[in-house]
């Protein structure tokens, strides 16, 4: 597994208490399942999630002014990858995070892309489409967690895109009716010209029916499929990590499992997972799971953000030696406290 030497512009101690913050009262589902996270890793998923809530409200919030607010996102992505990241404490935080974990800039760059399809109306007209877009809002960034856990190798990376595609399917079936109130319809178009559902009907008035209830359950179903094809990546994870992406799996799937319970009404419900079956799930998440399946291709949808990363460079000397290398790890101390008495003795004859 790659280690990465930390950035001499690390965030600060305030940056990543707001970005913990951003998450916490953002993201519940995140947040709990993150805890299960070794300590290193969720300073670093909190740095990178700080900056998707970020942009996602930043662009929620711009009324009329979205595209000038996807042009500011925009910049405010490049000045990080620069290594030269806005006078804020998510622009900071992600600046380490792609640095630190050699994340490719084609990475974060899909993100803002499915932001952008979202403040251009765009609708989908197949599943196909439809995962092209869940690829950009979640898949990029379950294979930017991936990289922060350590893991660089495809067939991890397709399986963590599969989970994030699953998830961002399971989000649209839960929330069809409250973005349709916002003007915004995600759901297949040849599925609801199948169920007899005109779109533009439906935003102007969006009601339950027997046929958007099946639309949604064949959602729920394509969700299902994907939760089981990503559960092999797991086990490519250190094992420390492996509880916390499980349990996020299951919470989110556990929301298809409201959904149903609630009639498959995503219109006038909203589906919740209660506090008590998030703990039993988080417990559930500690089992190990089975092997097989890690092979499968990656997604068509999601093969270019497994070929992003598979052919971007890691720099040689951020490389850490392997935790293992004894011998490699003393001489990099050492190198340290070497360099840590030449600064000392600097500011002593300065100070003189």
């Amino acid at each position: 597994m790659p280690v990465f030497a930390p950035d001499p512009f690390a965030a600060s101690a305030a940056d990543r208490s707001a970005c913990r913050a951003a998450i916490r009262d953002g993201s519940k589902s995140f947040f709990a399942a993150s805890l299960m996270l070794p300590p290193s890793v969720r300073v670093s998923a909190y740095g990178l999630y700080a900056f998707c809530r970020l942009s996602d409200d930043a662009v929620d919030e711009a009324g009329g002014n979205r595209a000038a607010a996807l042009a500011r996102l925009e910049q405010r992505l490049t000045a990080a990858c620069a290594g030269r990241p806005d006078n804020h404490p998510a622009d900071r935080a992600l600046a380490e995070v792609l640095a630190r974990h050699a994340i490719p800039e084609k990475l974060p760059r899909a993100l803002l892309e499915g932001l952008a399809w979202d403040t251009q109306g765009r609708r989908y007209d197949t599943l196909s489409e439809l995962a092209a877009y869940a690829a950009r809002v979640a898949g990029a960034v379950g294979a930017m967690m991936t990289l922060v856990m350590g893991v660089r190798d495809g067939p991890a990376l397709a399986r963590a895109c599969d989970l994030g595609v699953a998830m961002q399917f399971t989000n649209i079936a839960r929330d069809v009716g409250e973005d349709a109130r916002a003007g915004r319809l995600y759901l297949p178009r040849v599925w609801l010209d199948a169920a007899g559902i005109d779109p533009d009907a439906f935003l102007a008035e969006p009601r339950l029916g027997p046929g958007l209830q099946r639309v949604v359950a064949d959602l729920l179903a394509a969700a299902d499929e994907l939760y089981a094809r990503a559960e092999p990546g797991i086990a490519a994870l250190p094992l420390s990590c492996r509880p916390a992406i499980r349990a996020a799996g299951l919470i989110y799937a556990e929301i298809g499992r409201a959904v149903e319970a609630n009639g498959l009404d995503s219109v006038t419900r909203r589906a919740r997972v209660t506090g008590a079956r998030k703990a039993g799930l988080l417990a559930a998440a500690i089992l190990p799971t089975g092997g097989g399946g890690l092979s499968a291709p990656p997604l068509p949808e999601t093969a270019f953000l497994v070929e992003a990363v598979t052919h971007h460079p890691v720099p040689a000397a951020r490389r850490l030696p392997p935790w293992w290398n004894v011998s490699g790890q003393v001489v990099r101390v050492l190198d340290l406290i070497e360099v840590l008495e030449e600064r000392d003795a600097f500011r002593r004859s300065a100070a003189s």
